[in-house]
């Protein structure tokens, strides 16, 4: 596996093997060119009626890793607006590689495909593109050029393709195992284990549990067997990570008061080191807390455990004061009233500021300037630094423009790479000379933003640029790409720019992971990523699926967040999760603008989105009386993560309010993502096991399972959990069940044998007579399966069963 991870990737040559339908002149064979210029230089199907495919085969196996889709030059209806694409080592027997969509423009994309099965690379010799929909309704697909790249030197494939057939084989041997023992076919069974050659099929300890329960029916054995098992701290590790988040809030204070929610008294400000109080004509102290404020910037030290937090709209101006919240002692101070008289930056909103923790500074780049102000010497990009324990800014530059660097821009998205240094800046409007009638600041004055109140030019893009800090120069890394597609003079690479997206660096994997935005008046849902050191771009969900307000299926037909802008995005790229808390989004069943609350999860080892809250409430009675519980939609906030105690933090924002367009928030919240614990776990057997045991005891004595539901059973529930305490009450139902024939005296005779098997009640064949034909086996076995589910998947039997294979 070491060489497979050395090998470098490479292009890989294939040939056409089949397809479903040819379209006149465009033979499938025409994707082996890239003529982008060509309109004929391309397979298309002759309907659009599925299922339509194209089946290619490798000239050799190959361990395969991308697929490049080439298009036209312009836009085309014919293009995929939905594919898959499967792979395996048979045309007539692949599995899913990769579910997505093409942008409809001109400008190649690439796709990661589905390497691994059960842990091992998937060796390919064919590959299946199945179309479901082009862009132009009813019209057929048409593919224009594909490139698929991987490794095909066969001393490091051929191990592969002898691992998976390996895997494949025990497999096939786990699925007859489960099958058999869900049966009670034991004799069958242990022929099948004790074969030469058969490998070990499960883990010991499921052995054992299954005996335990199934065989034995013997539950305080097998309670104490998973409570021994679980000693190790890792038992439930797998499961836990699948399991869904459950978002916890703590209002740290509410909007509009003057004091923090998790201390009785507020102290008073500090500036720097030195308390600051008004003078003594007002006779109040100043706030002990950031005032309200929507397009602030937020930052987090872990280190520290502090967080910094800068500028701001409060809906009448522009801000420039400076906090820091430390968290363990929850208390802000303001080390700055104003920025700009510290030789710092001016008042500003919709600017960015990021952090390098090591050397302890923090950079902010551009802001927003009023259409009323916007001369030429207003429309200089300054770029500042502050230095944190030295409580000094110095002006980097008057100007990056003067530098290679962008022009004066705002909303735009900045974030930095610690260990090389480098700041990358990408997107956001470039502000011009141009004077329009309306408030063009999307992120931080209110729900109009769109072309409508620009003016009469279109906006104009910044692309994507670094700046290595040691040598204080900045590059041009892309350019923006027009919405038609066509590029750009440069020969620089082209990026499609926007406002109001998030972007976020990954230092492992040295990626830029890049989602949503505003352009104009359409609003984006795509999500790629840019490798810092190659400049490769790699689309993970395209731009053009259907988008609702609280998420919606994207070009890949899974749920993703909704197309929107100044939604707000952190990462922790020790877990590999990016988490994303919704701004404004677009409905366009409404054909409007929707400030709804979601939090979503995106996992990027399997690359999947998962939305583990949502409130779609928006109703201000509803918030006024949820403002401790919860913090109400919004936009133009900002949300930072300490990935070292696994908590976000939010903090203010504009609430969308059409009555009180000036309103802004200055709730400041904390949030922690919660998943079950071991001891959860551990205490959710237990009672699967003590609830079973009941069951087979109301069977044979009503009053002995009473007995034990109000001991044995009552002991293990926690009275404090509603759903716990509610599934309790109602299992007293059990006890006045009529026998009806279903298979309880079998279980009655099968609990009482499990009880009585030392007195020698019944003999060894007579049990396994019973054991095989009763319904309390086949109970017994759905118990054991519904408790694997919490173990390892290289531990216990397969998900799956042998029986849903068979052909119907």
């Amino acid at each position: 596996m070491a060489a497979f991870r050395r090998e470098s990737a490479k292009e890989l040559s294939y040939s056409v093997h089949k397809c479903s339908s040819v379209s006149s002149i465009y033979v499938p064979e025409n994707i082996q060119v890239d003529k982008p210029n060509d309109q004929s230089s391309r397979w298309s199907s002759d309907t659009n009626n599925p299922p339509q495919f194209l089946v290619l085969k490798l000239q050799k196996y190959s361990l395969v890793e991308s697929i490049t889709f080439g298009k036209f030059e312009k836009t085309h209806v014919c293009n995929l607006k939905k594919f898959k694409v499967y792979g395996g080592l048979q045309d007539d027997n692949m599995i899913e590689l990769l579910e997505s969509g093409l942008r409809n423009d001109s400008s190649p994309e690439t796709f990661e495909l589905r390497r691994f099965v059960g842990g091992r690379p998937l060796p390919i010799r064919y590959l299946k593109i199945s179309p479901f929909q082009s862009w132009g309704p009813s019209f057929n697909f048409s593919i224009w050029f594909v490139r698929i790249t991987g490794i095909d030197a066969w001393d490091i494939v051929q191990p592969c393709i002898h691992s998976f057939n390996l895997f494949r084989e025990r497999e096939a041997l786990r699925l007859c195992m489960k099958h058999l023992r869900s049966r009670g076919h034991w004799e069958a069974l242990e022929t099948l284990e004790s074969g030469q050659g058969v490998p070990r099929l499960e883990d010991p300890i499921i052995t054992h549990l299954h005996n335990l329960l199934v065989r034995d029916g013997d539950y305080l054995a097998a309670e104490k067997f998973v409570e021994q098992a679980a000693k190790g701290g890792s038992l439930f590790s797998q499961y836990i990570e699948r399991q869904e988040y459950k978002p916890a809030w703590h209002a740290m204070s509410i909007s509009g008061s003057n004091s923090e929610i998790s201390t009785p008294t507020s102290p008073p400000v500090e500036i720097g080191n030195k308390s600051n109080l008004l003078s003594p004509s007002k006779q109040q102290p100043l706030s002990p807390r950031p005032g309200m404020r929507g397009g602030h910037q937020m930052v987090m030290d872990p280190a520290a455990e502090t967080i910094y937090l800068f500028g701001g709209w409060d809906g009448n101006q522009d801000l420039s004061d400076l906090w820091s919240y430390h968290i363990p002692s929850c208390h802000w101070t303001l080390l700055s009233m104003d920025t700009e008289a510290q030789g710092g930056p001016s008042a500003r909103s919709c600017h960015k500021v990021c952090l390098d923790p090591e050397r302890r500074q923090l950079f902010t780049l551009g802001h927003y300037v009023d259409s009323q102000f916007r001369y030429p010497e207003n429309l200089k990009s300054d770029f500042f630094v502050y230095d944190i324990e030295r409580d000094h800014w110095t002006l980097i530059t008057e100007d990056t423009a003067s530098m290679g660097g962008p022009q004066l821009i705002f909303d735009h998205q900045m974030c930095m790479d610690v260990e090389k240094q480098t700041i990358y800046v990408f997107g956001g409007r470039i502000l011009l000379s141009t004077f329009g009638s309306g408030d063009d600041r999307p992120g931080c004055a209110g729900l109009v933003g769109t072309a409508s109140s620009m003016g009469p030019l279109e906006p104009t893009f910044s692309g994507l640029f670094s700046y290595h800090i040691p040598t204080n120069t900045w590059m041009k890394l892309a350019e923006d790409s027009s919405m038609s597609g066509e590029s750009c003079s440069s020969t620089l690479p082209t990026i499609r720019s926007r406002v109001g997206h998030s972007m976020l660096f990954h230092p492992g994997s040295r990626k830029l992971y890049i989602f949503a935005g505003q352009r104009g008046k359409e609003h984006l849902n795509d999500f790629f990523t840019y490798a810092v050191d190659t400049g490769e771009v790699e689309q993970i969900l395209s731009d053009g699926g259907s988008s609702k307000s609280s998420g919606s299926l994207g070009s890949e037909g899974r749920r993703v967040p909704a197309a929107g802008f100044t939604q707000r995005a952190t990462i922790d790229s020790e877990i590999d999760e990016i988490y994303v808390l919704s701004g404004l989004s677009k409905d366009k069943e409404k054909r409007d603008d929707n400030v709804q609350n979601s939090f979503w999860v995106y996992y990027i080892k399997i690359n999947q989105w998962s939305c583990v809250y949502r409130n779609e409430n928006t109703g201000e009675r509803y918030w006024s009386r949820m403002q401790h519980v919860e913090p109400c939609p919004r936009f133009a906030h900002q949300l930072v993560y300490d990935p070292v105690q696994k908590v976000h933090y939010l903090f203010g924002g504009n609430p969308g309010r059409s009555c009180l367009p000036k309103l802004r928030l200055d709730d400041f919240w904390q949030l922690k993502l919660q998943r079950p614990t071991q001891n959860q776990l551990l205490q959710r057997c237990k009672m699967m096991i003590r609830t079973h045991r009941f069951e087979e005891l109301a069977a044979v004595n009503k009053m002995s399972a009473l007995n034990y539901l109000q001991t044995s059973l009552s002991e293990i529930v926690d009275h404090n959990d509603p759903e716990q305490t509610k599934e309790f009450q109602l299992m007293a139902a059990v006890l006045f069940r009529d026998e009806d024939g279903s298979g309880e005296e079998d279980c009655g005779k099968m609990g009482a044998h499990s009880q009585n098997s030392k007195d020698g009640v019944e003999s060894e064949d007579e049990h396994v007579l019973l054991l095989a034909t009763s319904e309390c086996h086949i109970r017994r076995s759905r118990l054991f399966d519904r408790i694997v589910e919490f173990f390892p998947e290289t531990m216990t039997q397969p998900r799956s069963n042998l029986i849903d294979l068979v052909p119907l």
